[in-house]
């Protein structure tokens, strides 16, 4: 593939629902363009951006994919990017590796929630987009109702550019609305016909429609429109391109893309439409020497800037860097320097990456796509500079993980296994998390939902033939005490040779805000000042298990009032001993209780589900707070649940709301565990004790 320059260039992600046929879309331009020799199918496992071992066994996409076609003398960086919601960082990274969109929705369903989101996503990100009906060819499809359904929701912007010709269920051809010419399939292309009578006055109206978005987009246009009248087809699509690019104009065209029909046409409109990357928005970015707000124009013979945003941990040819380059060239024999964490890369091959192919190419310019192998030090999200003006992008906004489950080694002896293949993946999933609870024991892996974390055991299988095994993770419950208590602890030892002695008195509390308070309030020296450092530490030793059912035990004051000692046997030793006695005795008096992490969650959903989700929330021990209006539209409904009801609850809520609701949360504080439900905890904490003696 020969180089391009960046008004020759257009970067463009494909999205849209899980199902609706992006995969196969892209499969048929790459074999439109002469890239393939045949289609492959997704059923098959054959196509080129469903390469994972994962994704052809699941028949979705999961990672997202850059496929390089050449059209009409233009380069157009196709990316698929998955549509299962499990995976939506990669679409982040689709978005930022992409300067305009085509959103698939199907005929036969319309607009899903992918639908939605995507074309949410596309507003927020300042994404030039268009919409492509597929699967026109299937029983039921409707694509006036698509059109019409897309236009309630997304507004007038919507506006077909195409009418499918059906016969019964065959999709036998297409009006182009700019146009106003109609195409018929001949099996070999096109061929120009008359409109179809039962499409004539469709195809007027929408025309009328679409000359109005066209003469709005552009200041002389609309002038020449309210003169005249007309525009010609020319002028319509300088129109429409300008309409798109900021915004206002979202077209709609449409294809069978498993048939290979009306895909010929698609690329031609994303070429006469969407954006060329010298056109692209470039990512705000700082001079990472004085951290100074610095414009990044594309242009090949500025310096080089560029950002990685995507990595894949390959097995065997180790970290491949999927790269946008902005400004200058990025080629084998530079060495390209990383501000974020201040070293340079050595120089190395550089290549274009079509789905897991890499072909090697001298250079990557500005407004392209490339990718690199084995940096030693970038990862997702870093930029590549020129070391003299080291320019630094912002950095990808990826959504917080939020489902965790314990993770560990299936196989005993094979945990470090496991955790290097799972540091591993850490480098290709941003959405991915790895932490220890400190408290419970469990390592927690944290994703975006059980599908993700699924696939990322599945990855540790095909990639480092290591297998892990998931749990429910332990609540991390802990005890207190609600009343006041004192008791003696008493350490007494005398076998033969020197003895310990050591007795401590000591008063425990509530304490209302901290988790541990001590107080020496020994008079006399009846416990020598040298021995009371053994007494507290004796004390927090204690109190990493509670006299309940063994979790730690916070919120407590322990003042030491009185004691005795002997001058010649008393030792460190002791008085640790004495004081966990007097602690196991004492709080066992002091109506120890078990308490739970009671955390707050903001829930972001339509309307509609309000009432759902605040009776979910009641369902699980928890209460609503309030509820308040998000910008992007539907309600904040804030709420607390205690932890161990919502471990599941990024999939509950995905089921309820038809995955439109989304959350986040934080620990605010621990609660009294409900009597009931503490006393099956403390009866199971103690079988575990008997099974593990």
């Amino acid at each position: 593939m020969k180089n391009y320059s960046a008004n020759k260039i257009r970067n463009v992600g494909v999205f849209g629902h899980s199902g609706e046929g992006k995969t196969t879309l892209v499969e048929a331009m790459l074999f439109n363009a002469g890239v393939t020799d045949r289609m492959g199918r997704v059923e098959d496992g054959s196509t080129v951006t469903d390469y994972d071992p994962e994704e052809i066994k699941r028949m979705i996409s999961i990672n997202a994919a850059v496929a390089p076609i050449e059209w009409l003398d233009t380069k157009i960086n196709l990316v698929d990017a998955p549509g299962d919601f499990d995976f939506f960082a990669e679409v982040i990274e689709a978005m930022a590796l992409t300067d305009s969109a085509i959103i698939v929705t199907s005929a036969v369903s319309g607009p899903s929630v992918g639908t939605e989101k995507m074309m949410l996503t596309c507003k927020k990100e300042q994404k030039p987009h268009m919409m492509v009906v597929n699967q026109i060819d299937k029983e039921n499809a409707n694509f006036e109702k698509v059109v019409k359904t897309s236009q309630e929701l997304f507004g007038p912007s919507v506006v077909p550019i195409q009418l499918p010709i059906m016969e019964g269920t065959n999709f036998k051809g297409y009006v182009d609305i700019v146009a106003m010419k109609a195409y018929l399939f001949d099996g070999k292309g096109e061929k120009e016909v008359d409109i179809p009578n039962d499409l004539k006055a469709s195809a007027e109206e929408a025309y009328e429609a679409l000359v109005e978005a066209a003469a709005a987009a552009d200041d002389e246009l609309m002038e020449k429109y309210f003169d005249a009248g007309e525009l010609t087809a020319d002028e319509m699509k300088i129109g429409l391109a300008k309409g798109i690019n900021e915004g206002s104009i979202v077209p709609v065209c449409v294809c069978s893309a498993a048939l290979n029909l009306g895909v010929n046409t698609l690329l031609n409109n994303m070429i006469h439409y969407l954006p060329t990357a010298d056109m692209a928005k470039v990512p705000a970015a700082v001079n990472a020497k004085t951290n100074e707000p610095v414009e990044v124009k594309i242009d090949t013979e500025g310096k080089l800037a560029a950002r990685v945003i995507k990595t894949v941990a390959d097995p065997f040819v180790g970290k491949i860097s999927i790269i946008r380059v902005y400004s200058g060239t990025l080629s084998a024999d530079l060495a390209a320097y990383n501000p974020t964490v201040e070293k340079s890369e050595k120089s190395g091959a550089v290549y274009v990456m079509r789905g897991k192919k890499l072909i090697d190419t001298d250079k990557i310019t500005a407004g392209d796509i490339g990718a690199m192998a084995k940096l030693q030090f970038t990862n997702t999200g870093d930029s590549l500079t020129d070391t003299g003006v080291p320019v630094k992008f912002d950095a990808l906004k990826f959504p917080e993980p939020c489902l965790s489950l314990a993770i560990s080694a299936k196989k005993q002896g094979e945990e470090d296994k496991v955790f290097a293949g799972l540091n591993r993946l850490l480098e290709e999933e941003p959405a991915m998390a790895i932490e220890k609870n400190i408290e419970t024991g469990d390592v927690l892996i944290r994703g975006m939902g059980e599908k993700h974390i699924d696939v990322i055991c599945s990855k540790l299988r095909n990639k480092f033939k290591v297998e892990a095994q998931l749990a429910d993770p332990k609540v991390p419950y802990r005890e207190t005490i609600r009343s006041t208590a004192e008791a003696e602890g008493k350490h007494k030892k005398q076998s033969g040779g020197a003895g310990q002695f050591g007795v401590v008195q000591i008063r425990f509390e509530p304490l209302a805000d901290g988790e541990f308070e001590f107080v020496n309030a020994i008079v006399g020296g009846v416990v020598p000042k040298e021995f009371i450092p053994a007494v507290e530490k004796g004390l927090r030793e204690a109190m990493q298990r509670g006299v309940l059912a063994g979790y730690p035990m916070t919120g407590l004051k322990a003042t030491l009032y009185d004691g005795k000692y002997h001058p010649v046997d008393s030792k460190e030793v002791a008085f640790k001993s004495a004081a966990r006695l007097s602690y196991k005795a004492g709080c066992a008096k002091a109506n120890p209780v078990l308490i739970e992490p009671i955390y707050r969650y903001n829930i972001h959903v339509p309307n509609e589900y309000t009432g759902d989700i605040m009776g979910d929330i009641s369902r699980r021990r928890g209460r609503v707070l309030g509820m308040s209006p998000h910008p992007e539209g539907g309600q904040i409904v804030e709420a607390e649940a205690p932890l161990a009801e919502m471990f599941k609850y990024a999939t509950d809520l995905r089921s309820m709301t038809q995955a439109r609701g989304t959350f986040t949360s934080e620990l605010v504080r621990y609660e009294e565990v409900p009597a009931n439900i503490a006393q099956k905890i403390i009866e199971q904490a103690k079988r575990e004790d008997d099974d593990e003696e």
